[in-house]
Order: structure tokens, then C-alpha cells, then sequence
């Protein structure tokens, strides 16, 4: 099944049963409708969220676009992150557009560096008013959320948050059509001699679906992968990680070309529902799904510090 230029193959159903004591905590903590995070804020990040969609479509080159950078650049400098731009021109089939991938950085001990990423635009869909709630809102709110965490922690290592523009392809979808800020960045990288330095790349995409359940995106490196999986399954989050197996192409891929590990946390649900289509709203997302994927996240950085030293 080809869903928006993304390529979805083979259904390996994967389950997991957590621990009783943590299913137990899980489950409390939900009933008690509380975002079960060491500090991420499922609400706080669903604020920002819901910011971002008012903005209406949000595709490369407009001008929503801007107002949601200027808003993400505004939050990342209050938490104190060295925010930088990756700026190009980017050839598309409908024409030069300029891109700006935006990058928050918050230094840690180790100049080794760990990207956190995910995409900040919308897919230009003919036709119709898409704001992309989930598809581009989701993992921009995400990772405004994990500034606010990286900004009162002390990081063993450097993070890099990552909004690239230009995930959507502006036609159809094709190696010279999609990715494009994400494909100029691993480029910009490796060209300064400076992508050695990262030694992983967490991207996050449609994390907000209500129904949350997240796939084992298959070109990802199974070290990291196994580590996110397993790391949800400890935390009784297993049946919101069982999604199945599936290959995706990601912002993830062009940096896994240049050797980069990386791990893309997908959700499955809305390729089978409601996909690049005006259906894509704020009321398809929860907090809980935010926070959730925050918990996970935010557990698995403290492995990846532990791992690399």
C-alpha cells in the first residue's frame, strides 16, 4: 500500500505483555486522567499543538509557515536553546521554494550529539484545507514539549532539536520530491565534517492520534529501534507500540544513508483512516497520546546517555 508517497509493506503483528506492577501504575495513572511523564506535559505540548493548527496550512513557502517558525523560535529561545537556521532554496516540481529547517541546541557534557527530530510543515494537498493536525502539528508540539524537559535537565550529551521543513513531497512523492530539508541537512553535515558527532537521530511523526499505535518502522537501526521498543514495553506502554512492521520512508532515511543510527516512532493509525485527507483535526489528538510518546522518548534518552559515553 503506497499512502502519500510513504511505502507501507507486511503486516508482522508484534506483541508484548508488560510487568503486572507497572501495567497497575499505568493504568491508575490514566483513570486519574494524568499525563504519566517524568515532567513532559501531554496538555502543554496538546496547547501548542492546537496553537500550530489555528495557523491554518502550514505547506513550504507560505506564510503560515513563517508565523509557526517564528512561534517555534520564540519558544526555543525562552528555554534557553541556541537556535539556529538551515536555510536553502529548494528545487520542486512546482518551482524554487525557500525551506528553513529550524535547530534548537542544548549542550551537555559530551559534544557527542543526539538529534530529536520531526517535521514542521504540511503536505500542499489540491483542493483542500489541510491543517495537518497530526501530520506536521503533532511532532512540531512534541518537540517544544521536549525543549521545555532538555531545558531543566542536566544532559549528559548534546541534543539537537530538529523541525524540518520540506518533509511532504509538493507533488508526488519520489526520491527528488520529498525530504528535502531533511536531505539538505545530512548533506550540510557531512560536508562540514560535523554529522560524526551525532550518534543518534529519534524522529517522531504522527504521535498524537487518540488511538495511539505506533508501528516498528523497519528501515530503522534495529539497536534503537529494540531500545525504544523495549523501553515502551518496561514502561507499560506495550499495546500504544504494537502497530506491526512496516517500512517508512522518513526524514530518518537520509540520515541513516550517511551512517547516522536512527529510529523514526510512527503511528500506524492514521494511514488507514484519515491520511492527508481535511479529516486530519485537533480532534483526532489527545494529550495522552503526546505524553505517552513523550515518556518513552524522554526514558529512552536516559539509556542513550548511559550507552554513549
Amino acid at each position: 500500500m503506497k499512502t502519500g508517497g510513504r511505502v507501507v509493506m507486511a503486516l508482522v503483528v508484534v506483541g508484548a505483555t508488560a510487568l503486572a506492577s507497572v501495567e497497575a501504575w499505568h493504568h491508575r495513572v490514566r483513570a486519574e486522567g494524568v499525563a504519566a511523564t517524568d515532567g513532559f506535559d501531554g496538555e502543554r505540548a496538546f496547547s501548542d499543538l492546537d496553537k500550530l493548527v489555528k495557523l491554518g496550512p502550514r505547506p513550504p513557502g507560505s506564510h503560515a509557515l513563517e508565523e509557526a517558525r517564528a512561534y517555534i523560535t520564540g519558544e526555543l529561545s525562552a528555554d534557553g536553546a541556541d537556535v539556529w537556521y538551515d536555510t536553502f532554496v529548494a528545487s520542486t516540481p512546482v518551482g524554487d521554494i525557500p525551506m528553513t529547517n529550524i535547530i534548537g541546541t542544548f549542550h551537555g557534557d559530551s559534544d557527542f550529539v543526539v538529534i530529536i527530530g520531526g517535521h514542521y510543515d504540511t503536505a500542499m494537498l489540491n483542493g483542500m484545507s489541510f491543517v495537518g493536525a497530526n501530520d506536521g502539528g503533532s511532532s512540531a508540539a512534541f518537540l517544544l514539549e521536549m525543549s521545555r524537559i532538555l531545558a531543566h535537565r542536566k544532559n549528559k550529551l548534546t541534543y539537537w532539536l530538529v523541525f524540518f521543513d520540506g518533509e511532504e513531497a509538493l507533488k508526488q512523492w519520489s526520491p527528488s520530491d520529498s525530504l528535502y530539508g531533511s536531505r539538505h541537512l545530512a548533506e550540510n553535515l557531512a560536508a562540514q565534517g560535523t554529522l560524526k558527532r551525532v550518534k543518534a537521530l529519534i524522529l517522531v511523526d504522527m504521535v498524537a492520534d487518540r488511538h495511539l499505535n505506533i508501528l516498528r518502522e523497519s528501515n530503522s537501526t534495529p539497536w534503537l529501534s529494540d531500545l525504544v521498543f523495549n523501553t515502551a514495553t518496561q514502561m507499560g506502554y506495550g499495546r500504544s507500540f504494537g502497530g506491526g512492521t512496516f517500512p517508512v520512508e522518513d526524514d530518518h532515511v537520509p540520515f541513516m544513508r550517511k551512517g547516522v543510527p536512527a529510529v523514526d516512532i510512527i503511528d500506524l493509525t492514521p494511514f488507514t483512516s484519515y491520511h492527508h485527507t481535511e479529516l486530519d483535526t485537533l480532534d483526532k489528538c489527545s494529550p495522552e497520546s503526546l505524553a505517552t510518546v513523550g515518556q518513552v522518548v524522554t526514558a529512552t534518552l536516559e539509556k542513550l546517555e548511559e550507552r554513549t559515553r
